[in-house]
Parts: structure tokens; sequence; C-alpha cells
């Protein structure tokens, strides 16, 4: 049970951050977009997926940016690479849904 309250208090703090509250906005703008779209139980669950992994890489980008910053406060240019690829793994993430996305909307309407 410790665990559990752990990792609630954990996504408190996360969504306390602006780029996963983003993405947390855009992750409801989609669902109510597709609920008015009418998708299929299979869709609902690539949708669902495509959430948990944007929100997930959101999250730990998040991490990885502060820890960062905690370990070296100043400009760096190492940890500054290692943010711009936590920060692209993001990107994959979110145009893969984007993908998924155009592939559930494209079958629905045509």
């Amino acid at each position: 049970m410790r665990k559990f309250k752990v990792a609630i208090n954990g996504l408190k703090t996360a969504f306390r951050h602006k780029a996963v509250l983003l993405q947390l906005s855009l992750a409801i703008v989609a669902i109510v977009f597709f609920l008015i779209l009418g998708i299929d139980d299979y869709q609902w669950s690539l949708v669902f997926i495509c959430i948990g992994m944007v929100l997930s890489a959101e999250i730990f980008n998040t991490c990885i940016e502060r820890l960062c910053d905690h370990i070296s406060p100043k400009s760096n240019k190492q940890i500054g690479l290692i943010k711009d690829m936590a920060a692209g793994a993001v990107l994959i993430t979110a145009l893969a849904s984007l993908i998924v996305a155009v592939f559930i909307i494209a079958r629905r309407l045509f």
C-alpha cells in the first residue's frame, strides 16, 4: 500500500509541472474528440496506450530535467544534450500518437 501512496504522490508532483499539464490537457481534448467521433473499443485501447506513453515520457523528461538541473545548475553542454535527448523521446511518442490518431480518424471518416 505504501508504494501506491508514493506513486500517487509522484503523480501529484508531476501534474504540477506545466509540460505535464499541457500533455494532460491535450489528452483530455483527444478523449473528448474521440468520444464525439464514436470510435470502437479497439481504437480506444490504442488511444489510451498512446496517452499513457506520452504522459509517461513527459513525466520521465521532467524528472531528467530536474535531476540535471540539480546536478549542474549552471549551463553545461553535456547536460544540455541529455535534456535535449529526453525532450526528443517525448517528441517521438507524441508523433507516434499523432500518427495513430490520424489513422483512427481516417478509418472512421472515410
